[in-house]
C-alpha cells in the first residue's frame, strides 16, 4: 500500500484527528473528539478516501456504529463503486460533490493537452529546470516557504493550511513523488503526487512569487505528465477546480488544460446514533444547515 492508501499518510493529518484503520477495506478515517462532550465522529481523510476493497466498507461502518455518532467522507473518484451501494454505506447522505478532472494516459499528450498549456511550458523552461527529487523530505524546507506563499496569496485557513509536522509526514510517505522546479539554483515552485497502482494523484503544488512570474507551474505539470507516461501510468487524478468547479476560474482552466475527462467525487455522511446526533444538533442549533455534521458547521473556518 502507497499513497493515500498508507498508514503514514492518515498519521501526518493527526492533527486533525486520531487514525483509525479500517481493516477489511484497507481504508482510513481520522476520528475526533465532539467538542464540549465525550462522544466521537469521524471525517475522512483530505483530499479523499480511498480504500483497497470498497465492498468491504459497508462492512468496516457497521463496526463503527458503537462508537461514533456520524461519519463523513469524500470518496476516491477511481472508486470500485456504484452510487446505490454508497447509499447503503451512507443512508444518510449521498451526493456529487465535485468533478475531478483526469487524464488518460494512454493517449498522446499533444491530442489533448492545450496548446496554450504546451506554448506556456515550452516558454518556461527556457528560464527553469524541472527535476523530480528523489529524497522529497530532504527539501522539506523549499516547501514549507513556498506553501506560506500560497497561504497568504489565498489567504488559507483551516485544515489545509498544514503545519510543518503535517508536512514532513506527508513527504515521507511511501508512493509520493515530487517535482522541483530551479532558477539560478532556486526553488521556484514544486508537485507533489501520490502513486496508487496505475495512477497518480495530484495532492498539492505551490510557488515562490518568481516562479508565478516565470509560469513555473506549466513547466512542472508538463515534466510531471511525460513522466508518469514514460513510467506507463494509466490515469492521473489532477483534482477539482476551485469553488464549486467554477469554469471561470484560473485553477480549473489550468487543470482541464493537461485532463482528457472527468469523474465524480461524492460526499457521503452516515449517522450511526441518531438520537445524539440530533442532541448536538439542538445544542449548536445548526438545524437549517446543508453542512454535514451539522453540528460542526464552521468547523475549517
Amino acid at each position: 500500500m502507497c499513497g493515500y492508501l498508507h498508514r503514514r499518510y492518515a498519521e501526518s493529518l493527526s492533527e486533525f484527528g486520531t487514525p483509525l484503520p479500517l481493516h477489511q477495506c484497507g481504508g482510513w478515517l481520522l476520528s475526533r473528539q465532539i467538542p464540549q462532550t465525550d462522544s466521537r465522529d469521524a471525517m475522512g481523510c483530505y483530499p479523499l478516501f480511498a480504500c483497497e476493497q470498497w465492498s468491504q466498507l459497508k462492512a468496516d461502518l457497521q463496526q463503527l456504529a458503537d462508537d461514533l455518532i456520524s461519519v463523513s467522507l469524500v470518496t476516491d473518484p477511481f472508486g470500485e463503486f456504484d452510487t446505490n451501494y454508497l447509499r447503503e454505506c451512507f443512508p444518510d447522505l449521498v451526493k456529487p460533490f465535485k468533478q475531478h478532472f483526469v487524464t488518460d494516459l494512454e493517449r498522446p499528450l499533444e491530442s489533448f493537452v492545450h496548446p496554450h498549456h504546451l506554448r506556456n511550458a515550452r516558454k518556461a523552461l527556457q528560464r527553469v529546470q524541472v527535476e523530480q527529487c528523489l529524497e522529497p523530505l530532504e527539501f522539506l524546507d523549499d516547501w514549507v516557504s513556498l506553501y506560506q506563499t500560497l497561504i497568504e496569496r489565498h489567504d488559507i485557513t483551516g485544515m489545509t493550511a498544514f503545519s510543518r509536522n503535517s508536512f514532513a509526514g506527508q513527504l515521507s510517505v511511501p508512493g509520493i513523488t515530487a517535482f522541483r522546479a530551479v532558477e539560478n539554483g532556486a526553488t521556484a515552485g514544486m508537485l507533489l503526487w501520490y502513486e496508487q497502482g496505475d495512477r497518480a494523484y495530484y495532492h498539492l503544488g505551490a510557488y515562490s512569487e518568481r516562479g508565478y512570474e516565470v509560469g513555473a507551474s506549466f513547466a512542472l505539470f508538463d515534466y510531471a505528465l511525460r513522466h508518469f507516461c514514460l513510467r506507463q501510468f494509466k490515469w492521473l487524478n489532477l483534482g477539482a477546480g476551485a469553488g464549486s468547479n467554477n469554469t471561470n476560474s484560473g485553477l480549473t482552466r489550468f487543470k482541464q488544460g493537461w485532463s482528457n475527462g472527468v469523474r465524480t467525487a461524492y460526499f457521503c455522511g452516515r449517522i450511526f446514533s441518531r438520537h445524539k446526533y440530533q442532541q448536538l444538533v439542538e445544542r449548536t442549533n445548526t438545524s437549517a444547515t446543508e453542512y454535514f455534521p451539522a453540528y460542526r458547521l464552521g468547523e475549517f473556518k
